[in-house]
């Protein structure tokens, strides 16, 4: 069975494909040496073989006039032929009736073409020729002389271009292998910096310290690879240093209700081990108790589900598609208002169509409408206006509570940070921090200032995709509180 024809090229792009870059720049300088001294013998053999064959034709032109010219004096039948000398040139004369006269003892020349027979009965002037036979080839030159014809021929030697071949062929592989030894040089100078990089990158995945930067050397592709290797380090270093604080925030964070709910079920199973529980623990007592520990268990479930989706950043498998921001407002409204039945919550919202995961949005601003919910006093509901403004969509959420202090302002956002005043409240400082997290990767800004009403106003800016096309919702003179 035949293998396919193609394999072998896959096998040998297989081949190549495993060489390192040292093997392969030095494959390629030699390669094109080799490639050029071809090409230039190839040149030079056949500007020699012309040189040589113009300087041949001169001379066996000359050789005739000179024949050519006693010819004409004595007649071709008499004129004098002396004897071959061994080398050099071969001539003959052919006489009006075709048949021929040579020197004695010169080697047999071929038989005259019909050419030359031509030229020998005056249709020509003259013709050079070139014939091949079995022992010697032969480079010939026809004139006319008198009523007959003279000759004059040179074997053609290739001694010249064969030994200009062979040396031709010394000098190539003695190139080859210089090209080879400077391509193999050349490849571990220009990779030395690669080779420190690699030993620098094998190092960090060993030790794991993530703080040893590269040293920049070379220039060109090897600094920008090196700084670009430094720049990964340096996000990998902000990774881990921002999982370990996590991982921190998160430890001193469930400590509190864990450490409260503990306390709480060991007091009710020692209760009951002692068949005191309904004697120790009155029924205001126990239901207050058992209030307290779904409280702490809501706490830990809220604490849980902000962790994750703080852990998650900017990961999500949600699609990003163009909706409406006023319909995630009014369902993140809805949900507040499932979540505490007694908040409330007055909408003035303009639909403004924005790029965006649904989820993630609704997310944020519940936990914008949750913040100020904590605030706002009874009878003062939280106010939340979305309107377009220019090529933004600008989302402003306020309450009437007593405002964010002027020192708590630059640290509002911060993971797990309250303020003093927020601590006896429930809450695990992670909702506002999500809220940055979701408005940055949808390319907005959110920011804390005063209300009208002396409370906090956080204000999201999103970029808006088309100006409004539908109705207004209904305004704070409207039906604007959600019951």
């Amino acid at each position: 069975m035949r293998r396919p024809a193609g394999r072998r090229p896959r096998r040998l792009a297989r081949w190549w494909r495993r060489r390192s870059l040292r093997t392969r720049l030095t494959v390629i300088a030699a390669t094109a040496i080799a490639v050029s001294v071809f090409v230039g013998f190839q040149v030079a053999s056949e500007l020699l073989d012309w040189e040589l064959q113009d300087a041949a034709e001169d001379q066996l032109r000359a050789d005739s006039r000179l024949l050519a010219a006693t010819a004409e004096r004595s007649g071709v039948a008499q004129v004098p032929l002396p004897p071959y000398p061994g080398s050099g040139r071969l001539v003959r004369v052919i006489l009006p009736d075709g048949s021929t006269r040579t020197p004695a003892g010169q080697p047999v020349l071929p038989p005259v073409s019909g050419p030359a027979g031509r030229v020998a009965r005056g249709a020509s002037a003259d013709l050079m020729e070139s014939t091949d036979s079995d022992d010697d080839g032969y480079l010939i030159y026809t004139l006319r002389a008198g009523d007959g014809a003279v000759q004059v021929a040179r074997s053609t030697d290739d001694g010249p271009i064969n030994r200009f071949g062979f040396g031709m062929l010394l000098i190539g592989l003695l190139c080859v292998a210089g090209g080879a030894l400077v391509g193999r040089a050349v490849a571990r100078t220009g990779l030395a910096p690669i080779d420190r990089l690699t030993a620098a990158a094998v190092r960090v995945a060993h030790t794991r310290d993530l703080d040893a930067d590269i040293p920049d050397e070379g220039g060109g592709e090897i600094r920008r690879l090196i700084q670009s290797i430094n720049e990964m380090l340096a996000a990998l270093r902000d990774s881990r240093r921002a999982q370990r604080l996590l991982a921190e925030d998160a430890a001193h964070e469930l400590k509190t209700p864990l450490t409260s709910l503990r306390l709480n079920v060991e007091l009710l199973i020692r209760l009951d081990r002692r068949g005191t529980l309904d004697s120790a623990l009155p029924a205001e007592s126990r239901t207050r108790l058992l209030d307290d520990l779904g409280a702490q268990v809501a706490e830990l479930s809220t604490l849980a589900a902000e962790l994750t989706d703080l852990a998650r950043g900017d990961v999500s498998d949600e699609n990003t598609e163009v909706l409406d921001l006023a319909d995630v407002v009014v369902a993140a409204a809805a949900r507040a208002r499932s979540r505490v039945p007694d908040i409330e919550i007055a909408l003035d919202v303009t639909p403004v169509e924005v790029s965006g995961r649904p989820a993630a949005l609704q997310r944020a601003v519940l936990n914008l409408i949750d913040n100020a919910g904590k605030w706002s006093p009874a009878g003062q509901p939280v106010q939340v206006r979305l309107r377009a403004g220019g090529a933004s969509a600008v989302l402003e959420v306020d309450d009437a509570g007593p405002g964010i202090d002027v020192v708590d302002v630059p640290r509002v956002f911060d993971r797990f940070y309250r303020a003093g005043s927020a601590r006896a409240l429930p809450g695990s400082g992670l909702g506002l921090s999500i809220v940055q997290r979701v408005v940055d990767a949808h390319g907005g800004r959110v920011a804390v200032a005063r209300s009208a009403r002396g409370g906090a106003l956080l204000r999201v800016v999103l970029p808006a995709v088309a100006p409004p096309t539908r109705g207004r919702w209904p305004t704070a003179g409207e039906d604007t509180v959600v019951r």
